[in-house]
């Protein structure tokens, strides 16, 4: 970070934290469902409500985070957003029942979806931005990759409401760090009186009302859909069509979630340093995602397809956070934290409609497809993206 003023470099360390938090959360919660589906004695399909309550709260927030920065700032917008994550992990702690364990997923992915928002928003508008969320994002995935590790360790002797408390008592430090060290007001605040953007523009109808942006949420739908889709499917893909064993194939899968980590700390610091800007990098990852997924389907040894896999999460890693970066080009500054809050809600959309689709297809037509599924996807997303650069501002 030594691009950053001193004054920057504290509340930039702490968004980082604050994803790695968020990934952590996401990492545990994977393993956690094993000992909820015990504990309160229901099946699969009913413990699998809570994602779409918490996916409720996740776009409510994407909704709602540019309204809450503009109102509030962006300092009290992350203490909402943290308290939230807070409340709902406190809560869990305490084992309610389970009709209310799936409402308080609501304040759940609210609080999360707030953080995201509000965090995306405030480094999209820094110096080196690109490069800043990129990084923002992998701490995301260090959290991700540890949050089963801790979960799993916790597990052996404690029961799984420890780990919400856990999760809970880390919240407590950034909480207070957002409202020791953020700013009052958004950076964009000075564009209030942009021709066209006064202050009493209504931010979420002008921001639905933009093709770009729309454009841009439907790049991040599609980007999400992806990700997890070869993520939740790829180790039955590695087990039926190449016939590895549990373990192997699981080694693989995590390869590629660490491939996703490693590209978004690699791949945009050596794209500034040959010149190359987010357009051209953007749609050489998009080349390299499509590639591995050719490399995969066509691969004649399991060898190749590991490597592959572990490229494809390579070049997957900067697609989201290097969209959110280029949101001020999309849009006045003034509506940047809600057209971020609009796309990081839409996300989930993509994230759980795109891996139903590809499992669904699985079911039907054969496993096989995971990979010509993937390529699809890459092509769409290579064409959204040059529709979006054709109406930056």
């Amino acid at each position: 970070m030594s691009f950053l003023s001193s004054s920057l470099r504290v509340p930039v360390a702490l968004a980082y934290a604050g994803f790695v938090l968020v990934g952590l959360s996401a990492g545990a919660n994977g393993v956690l469902l094993a000992a909820q589906i015990d504990d309160y004695g229901v099946e699969k399909a009913t413990i699998g409500i809570t994602f779409f309550t918490f996916s409720a709260g996740f776009m409510l927030a994407g909704a709602t985070s540019g309204a809450l920065i503009n109102r509030l700032g962006t300092r009290l917008a992350l203490a909402a957003g943290g308290g939230a994550f807070l409340a709902a992990s406190l809560y869990m702690a305490l084992r309610p029942s389970f009709v209310w364990f799936v409402i308080v997923q609501v304040l759940a992915g609210y609080g999360t979806g707030l953080l995201e928002s509000v965090l995306n928003a405030y480094l999209a508008e820094l110096p080196s931005a690109t490069t800043l969320l990129n990084r923002l994002h992998a701490f995301f995935g260090v959290g991700a990759l540890l949050g089963p590790l801790l979960a799993a360790w916790m597990l052996e002797s404690l029961p799984w409401t420890a780990v919400m408390l856990a999760l809970a008592l880390v919240s407590v430090p950034l909480i207070i760090g957002y409202v020791a060290t953020y700013p009052r007001r958004p950076l964009g605040t000075h564009a209030e009186n942009e021709p066209g953007d006064g202050p009493k523009t209504r931010l979420l109808p002008t921001v639905l009302r933009m093709p770009v942006v729309l454009l841009a949420s439907l790049f991040l739908s599609v980007y999400v859909g992806l990700e997890i889709g070869v993520g939740n499917w790829g180790f039955t893909f590695l087990v039926e069509e190449h016939g590895q064993a549990d373990l192997t194939a699981g080694y693989t899968v995590s390869g590629y979630w660490l491939g996703l980590t490693l590209g978004r700390f690699l791949i945009s610091p050596i794209a500034d340093r040959f010149g190359v800007g987010a357009t051209g990098m953007t749609f050489g990852c998009l080349g390299g995602v499509a590639a591995a997924a050719v490399l995969i389907w066509v691969a004649p040894v399991f060898a190749v397809a590991a490597i592959g896999f572990v490229l494809m999460g390579f070049f997957l890693g900067p697609l989201f956070p290097t969209a959110m970066a280029v949101v001020p080009n999309l849009t006045a500054d003034r509506l940047v934290p809600t057209a971020i809050g609009v796309m990081n809600g839409f996300s989930v959309v993509g994230g759980a409609a795109l891996p139903w689709l590809a499992g669904a297809v699985a079911q039907n037509v054969g496993v096989w497809t995971l990979m010509p599924f993937a390529l699809i996807l890459a092509l769409v997303q290579i064409v959204v993206w040059r529709m979006m650069v054709s109406r930056w501002r």
